[in-house]
């Protein structure tokens, strides 16, 4: 399946979706200082290109880093067609860094897919696909994205909130009642 040219992909969020293209290896980036069980890692983005000519960011999943910052780990894509099964997610607009400039190198601090398209010439739609399941199982990399919030624990709040306020008014009417029948 190729994605769709959207301008809005809010409902899309959280879609789960198969996609199938050739991961583009040489513009494969590690997003830096990323935690999972309290080890600093990266997460891997490749861009996987379709057969029309358009791409996607893949996050592939996280790695942890090596001994130092200079040893970077390896994750190559897999080659050829691949098949990548995951669900669309909008990266956060609001991060902050110290410089405006485009990173250079394989290592970013924050996933921005407008600077991305800038800064590699490769177009991608302003949405990432997290990678479900592997596609080489040996692939060593941890796929443990957060479940996605829908805002229930709020309903829970305003619902306890209501209930509140219903035994208080129940309270004052009965104080009330009694009190004048006194």
């Amino acid at each position: 399946m190729a994605l769709p040219d959207l301008r809005d992909w809010a409902p899309w969020r959280y879609r789960q979706v198969v996609v199938t293209g050739i991961f583009d290896a040489p513009h494969q980036i590690l997003l830096d200082n990323k935690l999972h069980d309290s080890r600093s890692g990266y997460q891997v983005v490749t861009p996987l290109t379709f057969a029309d000519g358009r791409a996607v960011l893949v996050n592939r999943g996280w790695v942890a880093g090596g001994a130092t910052r200079v040893e970077l780990p390896k994750v190559a894509p897999p080659s050829g067609i691949v098949s990548v099964r995951g669900r669309i997610n909008i990266p956060p607009a609001g991060y902050v860094e110290l410089t405006h400039d485009a990173p250079a190198g394989p290592v970013w601090q924050n996933l921005d897919p407008q600077r991305f398209t800038q800064a590699t010439g490769v177009a991608v739609p302003p949405i990432i696909v997290e990678q479900m399941a592997p596609i080489d199982p040996a692939d060593n990399l941890v796929r443990d994205w957060p479940a996605p919030d829908f805002g229930a624990e709020r309903n829970r709040i305003y619902m306890f909130q209501w209930y509140t306020f219903a035994a208080m008014a129940a309270g004052l009417w009965l104080f009330f009642t009694l009190r004048r029948s006194k």
